[in-house]
């Protein structure tokens, strides 16, 4: 065992601070030595809280301890990649280490979990604390878990969605009509966004799109855009972008919008949470931090969507607006067909071929994608005093045959800054066939959906979902539904074994196909 010698530049109690090449996803995490003089002295455990702090400076971290020295050494503190850029000083710089006191707000959660009702100042304490790293990713989840099981009432989502949006920063277009779209999820293949904003923008009103990542879902917009242009923006190029475009599609995690949000969506997505609750003030906070002053919310129907019947999504509906009126957005809702995956491709790259085949007017460009995108742009534009109720859609239509959209999309993509690296479909392939003829009666959103993420989607983006078969069409016995794409083997064994035990498609009689609900 060897004790270091503090060097004479290093203040007595001090450690020097190291950036570790680790990426810990948005958690802070703090590494020490197990012979560190100050670790034994201390009393310090693995996964326990720490504050770091210098010249003013101040973070916490979650403290993991090791054994080997080219980690980091005994007279050194390790900061993980988002840590250390996050605290922005120096590697070298003389920091010292403290227990951190277990954040107040934890209080409030215990609460939640015993079941109680939260208040807004319950809120804005558990958001502020999140967001100055205070909470682990073991507290976030007992947060989320218990917002999700006791659920939240109207209230509760009102003081949430308030906490989360004054997290962070907020955009200011300096115009009365700011429009924008978001889908509540749980359709693969649904990026009609990426077809809206350029039709919206070339009419001539201001839709700056901004997305986050995929939580649950195979792909979100900004996973899909990123594979056509560069997503992470910051306030200034957004500005500029659409000062120029009347346009973005990008990432918004670069801008500080409701960072509370992205802190707890790196949660959610490996425990798979969706709770209604932290679903509408996530989307809400996200839109009023944007800037949005008009906004449609598109709630997919069907039975394996999120929201599986009609009286479901009439209830959502209604909390969606009374949020909205309480914070002073206009906002609309629509009711759309959650039946089946919307477009041919399930992932970043494919769904990206589709969005580029509408914009394009190719002929064999996927109806439905086309369709609703058009429904949804044409409601948009609606907002519109200058367009009369009912004639949104044929403006939209002829905004995208005429080639304009096209133009704007490529305008946009331009702006936004080439991508530099190419991506394709992956290499890896298999087919999943029909056991027997017929008529495709069902397609389960949620088992394709989870094929492609065990192919690599999102994150390897040429991975996921090619269908060859949507609801009523006739396949023979032995005759392809789709095609699955993966980067890596493991990722293209583990779907191909999941694709295997239920391949998410039923095939029968016409009469027994599943009850469309786009015309609600």
């Amino acid at each position: 065992m060897t004790t270091p010698t503090p060097p004479a530049s290093r203040p007595h109690g001090t450690l020097k601070l190291r950036r570790v090449a680790i990426d810990t996803y948005r958690e802070n995490v703090a590494y020490m030595h197990r012979e560190c003089e100050i670790y034994r002295a201390e009393g310090f455990q693995a996964l326990m809280k720490v504050e770091v702090s210098a010249n003013g400076a101040k973070t916490y971290a979650v403290l993991n301890v090791v054994d080997d020295a080219t980690i980091v050494g005994p007279d050194e503190l390790g900061l993980s990649i988002d840590a250390f850029g996050r605290f922005g000083l120096e590697a070298a710089t003389p920091v010292r280490v403290a227990q951190a006191e277990q954040p107040r707000s934890m209080d409030a959660v215990r609460r939640k979990i015993a079941g109680e009702r939260l208040t807004q100042a319950d809120y804005r304490a558990i958001t502020l604390d999140i967001v100055d790293n205070r909470y682990s990713k073991m507290e976030m989840a007992a947060f989320l878990v218990s917002s999700g099981q006791n659920g939240l009432d109207r209230e509760e989502v009102l003081a949430l969605t308030r906490a989360m949006l004054e997290s962070g920063e907020r955009l200011d277009w300096h115009e009365p009509l700011v429009a924008d779209k978001h889908c509540i999820g749980g359709i693969p293949g649904n990026r009609t966004s990426m077809i809206i904003a350029p039709i919206v923008a070339a009419h001539g009103m201001l839709m700056p799109k901004t997305s986050s990542r995929a939580i649950t879902s195979p792909a979100g917009t900004a996973d899909t855009m990123e594979v056509l242009c560069k997503v992470d923006l910051t306030p200034v190029e957004l500005h500029t972008i659409v000062a120029a475009e009347r346009a973005c599609i990008a990432w918004g995690g670069t801008a500080r919008l409701a960072p509370a949000d992205d802190i707890l969506i790196s949660v959610e997505r490996p425990l798979g949470i969706d709770s209604q609750g932290q679903m509408i003030a996530s989307i809400l906070s996200k839109k009023l931090a944007a800037g949005s002053t008009h906004l449609l919310i598109d709630i997919p129907v069907g039975p394996s969507a999120k929201v599986r019947h009609m009286r479901e999504a009439v209830q959502l509906r209604k909390l969606f607006e009374y949020i909205g009126d309480r914070m002073g957005l206009h906002l609309e809702v629509i009711i759309t067909d959650g039946c089946q995956p919307v477009g041919r491709g399930i992932g970043p790259v494919l769904e990206a071929r589709d969005v580029m085949a509408v914009l394009r007017n190719e002929e064999a460009a996927p109806a439905d994608l086309r369709q609703k995108a058009l429904r949804l742009a044409g409601r948009i534009l609606e907002f519109d005093p200058d367009v009369r109720g009912g004639y949104g859609y044929a403006i939209a239509r002829d905004i995208l045959e005429s080639g304009r959209a096209l133009g704007k999309m490529e305008a946009i993509m331009a702006a936004q800054g080439g991508q530099p690296q190419s991506f394709v479909a992956g290499p890896l392939t298999f087919e999943t066939t029909a056991q027997s003829g017929g008529v495709v009666t069902a397609i389960d959103n949620y088992i394709v959906a989870r094929i492609a993420r065990l192919a690599g989607a999102p994150m390897d983006k040429g991975a996921g979902v090619d269908l060859l078969k949507k609801l009523g069409e006739r396949v023979a016995p032995g005759e392809a539904l789709y095609r699955v794409h993966a980067e890596y083997r493991s990722d293209f064994e583990f779907a191909r074994a999941y694709a295997q035990q239920n391949s998410g498609y039923t095939i029968g009689e016409s009469a027994e196909a599943v009850v469309s609900y786009m015309d609600l």
